[in-house]
């Protein structure tokens, strides 16, 4: 995510962003970290939506294999 992105996302501006990064550099860490646990939820979710879909189709008996 670029830092405009980030800014927008925050709802904060870009200057508020680099004074963030330069005062309290360990808040901006924990943001980036937090939102890296988000994307790595939101993947772990669709892993777990596609092995239940094989699953599912396992007890059908038919696979769909890609």
């Amino acid at each position: 995510m670029i830092r405009k992105e980030l800014a927008d996302l925050l709802g904060i501006s870009l200057r508020t962003l680099d004074n963030w990064e330069k005062e309290k550099p360990d808040l901006v860490r924990l943001i980036n970290q937090g939102l890296a646990l988000d994307e790595s939820i939101e993947e772990t979710k669709r892993h777990l939506e596609r092995l239940e879909n094989i699953k599912k189709d396992a007890s059908n008996g038919k696979f769909k294999l890609k």
